[in-house]
């Protein structure tokens, strides 16, 4: 039973309840403003928006509220439209290192975690590249496996392939199902893309803030 309003502006959720499956692709679609991003966003402490709130989402049984800011930056990861807008460091390798170097893990647990995700993605041919160098296919790659890393039990992508071409973008769409496939992978994407909507195990249709 979420609701939720930006200040000054028509309620974007409106009694909204629902349950994602475990081990599943879930795909959320509806036309612009609808809802949707404002959803996923309740289901990602720090990424949670501004304004008047009603109702409670729950992680594994329990309010999100509660969730250790370490054990949600860990267990839930997110994917944004734009990767230039989550990419924060000069070269590939790095990229996929940060966040396990400011959870201060060890040299070896973080070489072979970032090893593994490069291998998984198909990254040695450009790991040691700069960030700025990429294309929009390879940026976006990044920034999934980068979500990745610390093998959430969640993913959460927003428009993931919104601003890549058609190759990148079902390049893109295999990866979630390899992950859900080969990982046992939680994924939740908000898409316009009618045939990703069409190969996930559920969909999800909004309009004007609700679930129809």
């Amino acid at each position: 039973h979420v609701s939720f309003g930006y200040q000054g502006r028509e309620a974007a959720l409106r009694d909204v309840s629902l349950v994602i499956p475990k081990g599943k692709v879930t795909a959320i679609i509806g036309p612009n403003g609808c809802g949707k991003t404002t959803l996923l966003r309740h289901a990602k402490p720090g990424l949670l928006p501004v304004g008047a709130r009603a109702g409670e989402t729950f992680y594994k049984d329990a309010p999100l509220s509660q969730l250790p800011e370490l054990t949600a930056a860990a267990e839930i990861g997110f994917v944004q439209q734009n990767p230039d807008n989550q990419i924060v460091t000069d070269f590939v390798w790095h990229e996929l290192a940060f966040g396990l170097e400011n959870m201060a893990l060890s040299v070896p647990v973080i070489r072979r975690r970032v090893a593994e995700m490069a291998a998984f993605f198909g990254m040695e041919p450009w790991f040691r590249a700069k960030t700025t160098e990429l294309s929009g296919g390879q940026k976006q790659r990044v920034a999934i496996a980068r979500a990745l890393i610390n093998s959430p039990a969640v993913l959460l992508a927003d428009e993931p392939s919104g601003n890549l071409d058609t190759h990148n973008r079902d390049e893109i769409h295999r990866l979630f199902f390899e992950l859900r496939d080969k990982l046992g992978q939680t994924v939740v994407i908000v898409t316009h893309d009618e045939g990703l909507a069409a190969m996930a195990d559920r969909k999800i249709t909004m309009s004007d803030g609700r679930i129809v």
